[in-house]
């Protein structure tokens, strides 16, 4: 994520973001995906926020290495979640055959359209052999920003199932619904299961 201004709206409204997401956390979509994890494995949490997933994670005995691109989620996932998170954004994600599993739920809706094909095949990379990659998006087409000034990126079912498959990915659950974020809109959301079937 290297929008300022997105970036920004995370750095002035982290207290609202917890509270927001305080009560999301134990869901079918993080069940689906820790099933897939064996004991002990290595996940990222890609756009970790205030690290209330990746504290989580590491309660449940995996290994997790914490990310996020606003310095004040940084902060309060220390601080707050015992989460050591390290500020960075997507396109600082380089490794190989490293992670049994990468959660991104609703963070990389902030990456830039001709930035994702880029990024979904680095974190393809980045993953093992039949590593697990969750991915949590917003449905629609095009692009815009909220009233509070984040960008966002929207894409179809089948688009985004276009874009995991280009990368190498292959799909093993997606769920679709309807909720409302921080800027107190309904928006229809998109959640993907799927795994790196490296050859």
């Amino acid at each position: 994520m290297s929008d300022s201004k997105t970036i920004d709206v995370y750095n002035r409204q982290v207290d609202d973001y917890v509270a927001l997401t305080e009560n999301q956390l134990l869901n079918t979509a993080i069940a689906s995906f820790t099933a897939l994890i064996p004991p002990a494995g290595r996940i990222l949490d890609l756009g970790c926020g205030p690290g209330n997933t990746a504290a989580f994670l590491q309660e449940q005995g995996f290994s997790v290495d914490a990310v996020d691109a606003s310095r004040e989620m940084v902060r309060v996932a220390e601080t707050k979640f015992g989460v050591k998170a390290i500020c960075a954004e997507f396109s600082d994600i380089d490794s190989s055959n490293e992670y049994d599993g990468i959660w991104a739920n609703f963070s990389l809706l902030h990456a830039e359209s001709d930035e994702f094909p880029q990024i979904l095949s680095a974190l393809y990379r980045a993953l093992k052999q039949k590593g697990v990659f969750h991915i949590g998006m917003k449905r629609g087409e095009g692009a815009s920003r909220d009233h509070l000034g984040r960008f966002y990126c929207y894409y179809s079912q089948e688009q985004l199932e276009t874009y995991l498959q280009n990368a190498g990915f292959s799909m093993l659950q997606v769920r679709l619904g309807e909720g409302r974020g921080l800027a107190g809109t309904v928006d229809q959301w998109i959640e993907v299961l799927c795994e790196a079937d490296k050859v």
